[in-house]
C-alpha cells in the first residue's frame, strides 16, 4: 500500500486498490492504486511505496549468448551502383 502526505493540508493518506483517495485541500493530492497524482507534486511526500521484486526469465545461458550478440560488428556490405 502506498502512502503520501501533503505539505498542503498535513493529511496522511494510504491507498486502496480499488477506491480513489483524496486529501480533498487545494493541492487534491489522489492515491489510485499504485498512481499518484496532484495539482503540484512538490507538495506531496512519500512515505511508504511498493517494491515490485523483479524476477530473471532469462537463465545465464541465455543472458551470456545476448552479451555476445549485443557486441557483435555489423559487416557492412559494398554494392557496386551501375
Amino acid at each position: 500500500m502506498i502512502s503520501i502526505r501533503c505539505k498542503d493540508c498535513n493529511r496522511e493518506i494510504v491507498g486502496n486498490q480499488i477506491k480513489t483517495v483524496t486529501c480533498g485541500c487545494p493541492n487534491m493530492a489522489t492515491i489510485r492504486g499504485d498512481k499518484i497524482s496532484a495539482v503540484d507534486l512538490s507538495h506531496v511526500v512519500m512515505l511508504n511505496s511498493i517494491q515490485k521484486e523483479q524476477k530473471n526469465v532469462l537463465s545465464s545461458q541465455d543472458i551470456a549468448w545476448q552479451e555476445a550478440r549485443r557486441q557483435r560488428k555489423i559487416r557492412r556490405l559494398d554494392f557496386e551502383i551501375r
